[in-house]
């Protein structure tokens, strides 16, 4: 039930997922609005069931006290649903606090993680795509945290895209080691030691567009803004190309020329391609759509949560963090001694 546009679009991504990918799917909400939609688009097929919940949590609630408060929201059931072994796994185009704060409390974290971080795909000139995380599943963050979260989005880009030895950078404001504040110098210093992983030191924002890792980590609140900047300034460049053809007959030809190239270029900036980003940390796969998903988006996030799976990245993922605190020593053993109770996020 969650999204700018549910459910109809969470139903379209949902029967397409069943029919393309083979996944068995529980749709859980408001049985009348989903049966409705399921009616709109020719009935429902077999491997595709309602779970009926009467309650949804909005965007403007607390997420904490609403996961809490509302024990038969579509979020807390599907997440009750994962964590008693009915589910293998969750998506939602819901709140994202509110996601995060039911993947805390029911479906729990993994042993080793502090807070769990939203990592996703982001375009590059290669057309090979960055995973970018965290990217607003925490506000503020520990160096104990970026080390986590290296460990895990290098697991996941072995996993679930299928980079077999992706190179994990930390997004900072310049390449040299005395550049930064504390927390990336930390976390630095800490990458450094850890096993398993191919850390390759400080990568420039700019650089990210053009492949510089194939991971990069960073702090909730900045990597939020450098994801919502590359969408705005895709879609601001897209708009400019548009205006630029239609500005003359003889720019009008070319665009039409052109047309091919620009829509392989959309294709490959088009956020709905990349589907949803996976909460990485948890005991099970729970991956967030954009609130303005449309089924396409759906889909391609169910496409997620599927290479999650198959991929067994959850349990890979267990192990390297097992691993990586081993390998920092005392130090590293930090990342455990002072586990954050609730999420402090919002909307998106």
């Amino acid at each position: 039930m969650g999204g700018d546009h549910a459910p109809g679009v969470v139903v379209e991504g949902a029967l397409a997922a069943a029919r393309t990918l083979g996944l068995e799917i529980l749709l859980v909400g408001r049985e009348e609005a989903i049966e409705r939609e399921l009616r709109a688009r020719g009935g429902r097929p077999p491997g595709v069931r309602i779970v009926p919940a009467a309650e949804v949590i909005g965007y403007d609630e607390p997420p904490v006290q609403a996961v809490r408060r509302k024990k038969d929201a579509s979020l807390v059931v599907a997440a009750r649903l994962v964590k008693e072994g009915q589910a293998d796994g969750m998506l939602s185009a819901g709140s994202t606090g509110a996601l995060l704060a039911a993947g805390l409390f029911i479906v729990g974290r993994m042993d080793g993680v502090d807070r769990p971080a939203l990592g996703t795909p982001v375009p590059t000139r290669s057309g090979r795509p960055v995973l970018l995380l965290d990217v607003g599943a925490n506000a503020e963050n520990r160096p104990e945290h970026l080390v986590q979260f290296a460990v895990m989005g290098s697991v996941y880009a072995q996993t679930a895209l299928g980079m077999a030895e992706p190179r994990v950078g930390l997004l900072n404001i310049g390449t040299e080691a005395e550049k930064g504040n504390a927390l990336v110098k930390e976390a630095y210093a800490r990458l450094k030691e850890v096993p398993g992983i191919r850390f390759i030191g400080f990568v420039e924002p700019r650089d990210v567009p053009f492949g510089a890792a194939e991971v990069v980590v960073t702090d909730g609140f900045t990597g939020n803004v450098v994801l919502k900047t590359y969408e705005g300034a895709a879609m601001a460049l897209m708009g400019m190309l548009r205006d630029a053809f239609a500005s003359s007959p003889l720019a009008r030809v070319g665009g039409l020329l052109a047309r091919p190239a620009l829509r392989r270029v959309r294709r490959t900036t088009d956020w709905t391609e990349y589907g949803g980003a996976p909460l990485l940390g948890l005991r099970a796969p729970v991956v967030k759509c954009h609130g303005a998903s449309d089924g396409r988006a759906i889909l391609s996030g169910l496409r997620v949560l599927k290479g999650l799976l198959e991929g067994q990245a959850i349990p890979r993922m267990a192990a390297a963090l097992v691993a990586s605190l081993a390998g920092v020593g005392e130090k590293g053993k930090g990342a455990t001694s002072r586990p954050d109770s609730e999420p402090r996020e919002g909307k998106e």
